[in-house]
């Protein structure tokens, strides 16, 4: 099967020739229909992927943390080959997709082949021809809607957490920083639910798809 892999050494992207995932307790194996690119998360990984060792470092403290934990756990030398290995290691890019079951693993209930499923996580629903998903990272579609929108569920739970962990309510104003595709979403999820979302980006672009679809007020 075909799947899409970055070098996360160089940040050259590519689509390799692999062997299927194989089938295991809990999950099941989902032949993708559609994948989403999510664009910002994922330029973003291209992006910091390109830069050298010190710019890497730069971008993502928080790996940089884990390192200087790891050098005082195990030593210098353990680290730079771990190091090493996870910088040459090309690294599956996706994680929202939708599909059809191929087949169910030991444990799963509810799913069966055929079925059409939505899927997510990082490493799971990956932009691959089959990918493995365990039970708790995958829903049944609903009969009548397109899997090319069900493939959006991932990144819409994404927006809709945000705007649970908000707790916002009925006739709120709400600020949405940063008009992505999480962003629209959660300012029309917002919108739905009754609040009043006021929509900034830096790029009138993205500002101009807001007002599209009825937001306001909206400022690049």
């Amino acid at each position: 099967m075909k799947q899409v892999f970055q070098s996360y050494s160089t940040g050259r992207l590519s689509v390799e020739d692999v062997p299927a995932p194989t089938l295991r307790p809990g999950g099941v194996l989902v032949h993708n229909r559609f994948s989403i690119i999510s664009s910002g998360t994922e330029r973003h990984a291209v992006e910091t992927a390109r830069k050298s060792l010190l710019g890497k470092a730069r971008a993502r403290p928080d790996l940089v943390a884990k390192v200087a934990d790891k050098i005082r756990r195990d030593g210098l030398i353990e680290t730079i080959r771990t190091v090493r290995a996870r910088l040459d290691t090309p690294k599956p890019l996706g994680y929202s997709s939708a599909g059809v079951v191929i087949e169910v693993g030991e444990g799963v209930r509810g799913l069966r082949a055929g079925d059409a499923v939505a899927c997510g996580g990082g490493n799971y629903a990956c932009h691959a021809e089959i990918v493995f998903v365990p039970q708790n990272l995958c829903a049944s579609v609903p009969a009548g809607l397109p899997l090319e929108v069900a493939a959006m569920s991932t990144i819409g739970a994404i927006a809709i957490q945000g705007v649970r962990r908000a707790e916002c309510g009925v006739g709120d104003v709400t600020a949405v920083i940063g008009m992505g595709l999480v962003g629209q979403l959660a300012a029309q999820i917002l919108c739905a639910a009754g609040c009043v979302a006021v929509a900034f980006d830096p790029s009138e672009a993205v500002v101009k798809i807001a007002r599209g679809w009825g937001l306001d007020e909206c400022f690049a």
